[in-house]
């Protein structure tokens, strides 16, 4: 039986699962450790399988959650991004650390072959979620005697933004998303006043950098028509939390666009 004691922060990274890695920690890595590591761990607590270890990556039993590498140094499990746990006992069959609120999270390895089998997530990658509401809506406002038509479309890519979070144990986990495009259209008529797609990067000057990095182009809205033009309402949000950005853009009757911070 050994326990241990105390954080030694190692940053690695990893691209992808199996991917490449950066050496950062000159420290000899816990061979053996990493090796009672192996195997799935159920939740002492709850008796759900949380996370399985092959080799040197984590899957977690939640199938939206990326794959981690991880390093056993000193008295630290340390994941890919860096943050670093300290364990507080490992034993062939037990292993308990300390989350980032400093409560005790205690594990069992599930020797049974039944839990092997049941555990899939790591022989299919981790599920990448789009962040949408209406794909597609439009309309016709009348303003000082012109009517105009307005087209939305909202179009999902695959340009994946990554949000870390932690899991039910305190472990941080990353989630990945696919962004989204918006498209306005603005039409007096025949007449093609407006045409233009909408995605996060031009939001850089009203949204700070740390924030827009986490998060998704989620949404945008048609709100109103007076002497500026129509206004349009687009929300960045970091998925599944409870910050979002409001961003007004006007479209003027000359097809100019602005764009301006409503409210955060």
């Amino acid at each position: 039986m050994r326990k241990y004691g105390g954080i030694v922060v190692a940053v690695l990274l990893l691209a992808g699962c199996g991917g490449q890695k950066s050496e950062v920690s000159q420290q000899d890595e816990d061979r053996e450790a990493k090796a009672l590591m192996q195997g799935v761990w159920v939740d002492a607590e709850t008796e759900d399988m949380s996370f399985r270890v092959v080799g040197d990556t984590i899957f977690y039993a939640d199938s939206t959650s990326m794959p981690a590498y991880f390093k056993i140094v000193g008295d630290s499990l340390t994941l890919s991004s860096g943050t670093a746990y300290a364990i507080e006992k490992q034993t062939a069959h037990v292993f308990s650390f300390r989350n980032q609120n400093g409560d005790l999270v205690t594990y069992h390895k599930a020797d049974d072959v039944e839990a092997d089998s049941l555990f899939v997530q790591d022989t299919k990658p981790a599920a990448v979620m789009t962040y949408t509401h209406q794909v597609k809506t439009d309309s016709v406002v009348s303003y000082n005697g012109a009517r105009y038509h307005w087209y939305i479309a909202i179009n999902p890519t695959r340009y994946k933004v990554v949000r870390r979070t932690f899991n039910d144990d305190g472990m941080e986990v990353e989630n990945v998303y696919y962004d989204n495009i918006m498209h306005i259209s603005v039409y007096n008529g025949a007449q093609c006043m407006y045409s233009s797609d909408f995605r996060k990067q031009q939001f850089t000057n009203m949204v700070p950098a740390t924030f827009l990095e986490e998060a998704v182009l989620a949404n945008m809205e048609y709100s109103k028509a007076d002497a500026a033009g129509l206004h349009f309402n687009a929300t960045l949000c970091i998925p599944d939390g409870a910050s979002c950005y409001l961003v007004e853009a006007v479209i003027s009757y000359k097809g100019e666009m602005t764009m301006k911070l409503l409210e955060y």
